[in-house]
């Protein structure tokens, strides 16, 4: 586990700049925001979860979710199908926030070219302390 302040970043996921997180196991990665993008974003008031069955691409909008101060799309960490939405957090959006690695996951996409994680960055390099560090100045964090 990576500590940043008071933020925590589990070391065997990957993150993308805009603080979405993916768990891969086998070929699916299960997606998410990190505890960092949920404290940017405010408590989550609602979320739209992704179709299953739909095809999303690395880098592009797959869902959205919104909060009292912020309405975002989440684009996808990496290309492929999704296979599972947490329709958990639709009636309980607030998971996101309190268990963002845990019960407040957004959806699993099974994995079109795994690869694509070479491009993402890992909570313990110094590419992602830098972002986070940047992160923090700019929204006073």
């Amino acid at each position: 586990m990576t500590t940043i302040d008071k933020f925590e970043f589990p070391d065997e996921l990957y993150y993308t700049k805009e603080h979405i997180w993916a768990r891969v196991e086998g070929n699916v990665a299960t997606i998410g925001i990190s505890q960092f993008g949920a404290e940017l974003a405010g408590e989550i008031v609602y979320v739209e979860i992704p179709m299953v069955g739909r095809e999303v691409k690395q880098g592009e909008p797959f869902m959205s979710m919104e909060s009292g101060k912020w309405v975002g799309r989440v684009k996808a960490p990496i290309s492929g199908k999704i296979v599972e939405a947490n329709e958990e957090i639709e009636w309980e959006s607030t998971l996101v926030n309190e268990d963002p690695y845990g019960q407040g996951w957004l959806a699993k996409i099974e994995m079109a070219d795994a690869s694509q994680l070479d491009s993402v960055l890992r909570a313990d390099s110094k590419e992602f302390a830098a972002m986070i560090a940047a992160d923090r100045e700019k929204y006073d964090k």
